[in-house]
């Protein structure tokens, strides 16, 4: 990094306010924020869900819904301008002309959004959407822009892609459509990229991956970066700078050996002391067997030509045994495409499988739907993305009834409202809450009113999938503790699926370790975590807490 001291800021932020609304309705995202940053530094802006930082870097680029949001006051200074491109030294960002901006976006400061599947069209394949970043910024003809788009590919590490330039983006994992993101983002060789927790829902080895990439493209492209995320060991090993965001204000600001080491502001010193930690209950020895798999499959067929014929399988879930006892979490770990979500699937007969599935001693494979429903009573799943598993048309109470409807629990509507308020109460929410719909809650909120739906029917296993992957670190302390204190009073099983190995480490008492649909080891957490057999489970170690990209053996 150049020494700040003998140059001016790359790009200045000072006093930004952004609001939205007026009058009695306004709400003060971004308070009088203020920071800079220099040429070829990192900046980590971090901060809880609602801190303003997401709200502050697409003012940046003047990408808020305006007339909807404005900004009472300040200046954004971007240093880095050229009169070649109609942006001139120390450009004013704030009410700048349409000319100026088309000029600033992309060509010198780029970002990458949160969610690549959501930024990225459904419809048009990679090639085409990398390219018009090039048709559009430097009006380059289509041979030339292939040419391009192969050379970024290659930068961002990502040649799989080159001979599948005509496939859509759901056909490709997530750490491959966040290098498809950045390569477009570099196209045009910005002076600053802003990554918005650019590794927020990754696996953590192609998290360590994808760290590792910025880094590196940093260093070798000359430029600035701005990292925006809630993960604060993310921060620790890729920044250089660190400014704390809360409740729209920066608290704290400094290099971050004096951010993390010497903490002055009490909401930073909070921030770092929020880890998933602790251990689970133990579980007796006399437990009775409430969930078990034997030589469980599953399959997706291959299909090629005209007449569409099975040439191969995908083996998402391929021979895998284990058991569930009674207050038990059994805790699943791997990157994905691993079969872990499958597997959840499959074990609640929502994915057809081959194998022996038991619940309470019964075999259930080959149960059909009616005698198999009084059993999804027992047996809940809660979905990794709650926004995107609560219907947004229905109001809590109504979500959370259905269940109670279709499986005719409570005598009497004012009886299904009592149970609804009671299980509001029991995941930290407020009973008036259920007149609420989903988008009025926050990420936190959302997942606890997902627990609820599972929760109000009263079952004894639950499949939670990814449950704490997006959430900030401070809110997937809370739902541990609520998942812990759920499980003790109800002497729930669970079965955990998650790549936050920090996460499981706290909640699970046995792991398995899956890889390309293969249980490649597992056994009790303890002796997982503290002595792992297998060169692949201490890969997945060491990218989780240390944030190194090894190679996966």
């Amino acid at each position: 990094m150049n020494n700040m001291n003998d140059e001016r800021p790359l790009l200045q932020i000072k006093d930004l306010s952004a609001s939205f609304g007026t009058g009695p309705d306004e709400v003060k995202a971004v308070r009088s924020v203020s920071f800079d940053i220099y040429k070829g530094e990192t900046l980590g802006l971090v901060g809880e869900s609602g801190s303003g930082k997401s709200v502050t870097a697409l003012s940046i680029l003047q990408l808020l819904p305006y007339p909807l949001a404005h900004h009472p006051g300040g200046s954004i200074r971007f240093g880095g301008g050229s009169p070649t491109d109609q942006v001139p030294e120390g450009a004013e960002l704030l009410g700048a002309t349409e000319t100026i901006l088309r000029s600033i976006r992309g060509n010198h400061i780029a970002m990458i959004f949160q969610e690549p599947l959501s930024s990225l069209n459904p419809l048009h394949s990679i090639e085409r959407q990398i390219s018009e970043v090039l048709f559009v910024h430097q009006d380059m003809g289509r041979k030339e822009a292939k040419e391009r788009v192969i050379e970024l590919l290659r930068l961002v590490d990502l040649p799989e892609a080159i001979d599948r330039l005509t496939s859509l983006p759901h056909e490709f994992s997530g750490g491959q459509q966040q290098r498809i993101m950045i390569a477009m983002a570099l196209a045009n060789k910005p002076d600053l990229l802003i990554a918005d927790e650019p590794t927020t829902a990754l696996d953590v080895t192609i998290q360590a991956q994808v760290l590792e990439l910025l880094k590196a493209l940093k260093e070798k492209l000359g430029m600035s970066l701005l990292l925006i995320t809630h993960d604060l060991e993310v921060v620790r090993r890729t920044v250089d700078r660190v400014a704390v965001m809360h409740q729209g204000e920066i608290v704290e600001q400094g290099p971050v050996e004096d951010i993390f080491e010497r903490p002055t502001h009490i909401y930073t010193k909070q921030l770092l002391g929020l880890k998933p930690k602790g251990q689970p209950e133990t579980v007796p020895d006399n437990a009775p067997t409430l969930v078990g798999a034997e030589s469980l499959k599953v399959w997706f067929p291959i299909k090629k030509g005209i007449i569409r014929r099975t040439v191969g399988y995908v083996k998402a879930v391929d021979d895998i045994t284990f058991t569930v006892r009674q207050g038990q979490t059994l805790g699943v770990v791997g990157e994905s495409g691993s079969g872990k979500s499958t597997l959840g699937r499959a074990l609640i007969r929502i994915e057809r499988s081959e194998g022996k599935i038991y619940f309470q001693g019964q075999e259930i494979q080959g149960l059909r739907s009616r005698a198999l429903r009084p059993l999804r009573q027992e047996m809940q799943m809660v979905f990794q993305d709650p926004f995107g598993s609560l219907s947004p048309r229905l109001s809590v109470g109504r979500i959370i009834g259905e269940g109670l409807q279709l499986h005719k629990l409570g005598s009497s509507p004012e009886e299904r409202h009592a149970l609804i308020d009671r299980v509001l109460e029991e995941v930290g929410l407020e009973s008036e809450m259920r007149n609420r719909y989903p988008h009025e809650f926050s990420g936190g909120q959302r997942q606890r009113i997902a627990i609820a739906r599972a929760l109000v029917l009263k079952p004894r296993f639950i499949i939670l999938d990814e449950p704490t992957s997006a959430l900030d670190v401070s809110v997937q302390y809370q739902i541990i503790e609520l998942l812990r204190d759920l499980q003790r009073r109800h002497n729930l099983a669970y079965l955990f699926i998650s790549h936050d190995l920090r996460v499981v480490r706290a909640l699970a008492h046995y792991v398995l370790v899956l890889r390309n649909g293969h249980v490649v080891e597992q056994g009790p957490a303890e002796d997982i975590f503290k002595n792992p057999k297998g060169a692949y489970t201490r890969a997945l170690l060491a990218a989780a807490f240390e944030l190194k990209a090894e190679s996966i053996l």
